[in-house]
């Protein structure tokens, strides 16, 4: 019994040297960035003057117009996206797995594939399309859209995927066709409830692959937030320093968001917990 008692403290321990080991080398960079924004006037003392410009945003309008057209661009291009991408896989990975499970391999195999072709290629593929996009549409970034959609096919169709696998599709499509609903109501008001977590965990993985998207958008020849950080970095790299450290403050906000709404999600319907258990008294 000591042994084992010994050998579990032992565990523990090492879990804690590793954990504290990834958090030191997450952390130290981050620190670093946050040291560099707070130096005073020529390298000596304290000033929150860079993270002030941040937040006044007549600054920004006045003297980094590159920022704010990246700013503005990102966030329409993360809104666009997402929905491009629940319209596109949540009733196609929903129409398979009901008429075309023969098919989910298939769908499965070209959602992944995005994974192993790298952004260079990705352009280069796309350079024909983009070509009639500014043709018909314009050149504005938010275009860009489309090849974003592409980029986070293989994360949102995990997520996804995982969602629908935990619930009865077929049961509760056909429960709902022989009460007279219609597809498009199915999909509403069935289906996507019960999606729920799968829907905010692939929307918050776009939303933070397309906030750290640089490539694609360097190569077009496009300004994204990323862009505009990277020619800030030219001019002011203490501002430049300092909208990285928010974008990645933002992204990892979200993630943390991802994971405590699946946490609170999953205890909820648990009957191991006592918010589980207090839930099924309820009901």
């Amino acid at each position: 019994m000591s042994l084992q008692a010994a050998r579990r403290r032992k565990q523990a321990i090492l879990r804690w040297v590793v954990v504290g080991l990834v958090l030191t080398f997450f952390a130290l960079p981050l620190f670093g960035m946050l040291e560099f924004t707070t130096r005073g006037a020529g390298g000596s003392g304290r000033s929150l003057d860079t993270w002030a410009k941040l937040v006044d945003f007549g600054t920004i309008d006045a003297n980094y117009p590159d920022l704010k057209e990246g700013l503005i661009a990102s966030a329409g291009l993360a809104v666009l996206t997402v929905v491009i991408m629940l319209v596109l896989l949540v009733p196609t990975m929903t129409w398979v797995r009901l008429r075309l499970p023969g098919l989910r391999r298939t769908v499965e195999f070209i959602c992944l594939l995005p994974l192993t072709i790298p952004a260079i290629v990705l352009v280069v593929g796309l350079t024909p399309v983009y070509a009639w996009v500014t043709y018909l549409l314009s050149e504005d970034t938010i275009w860009l859209c489309f090849a974003y959609v592409v980029l986070v096919l293989p994360y949102a169709y995990r997520a996804l995927d995982a969602g629908l696998g935990a619930i009865d599709v077929k049961t509760l499509s056909e429960a709902g066709r022989s009460l007279g609903a219609s597809w498009f109501r199915i999909m509403i008001r069935i289906i996507l409830p019960n999606l729920r977590t799968a829907v905010l965990s692939a929307s918050f993985l776009a939303v933070a692959l397309v906030l750290g998207e640089f490539t694609i958008a360097n190569l077009y020849s496009r300004v994204n937030l990323q862009v505009a950080i990277f020619r800030l970095g030219k001019s002011d790299a203490q501002v430049s320093v300092a909208v990285a450290l928010a974008a990645l403050a933002f992204a990892f906000a979200v993630l943390f968001a991802l994971s405590f709404v699946g946490v609170t999600r999953r205890e909820a319907r648990s009957p191991f917990t006592r918010r589980g258990r207090r839930r099924a008294k309820e009901s």
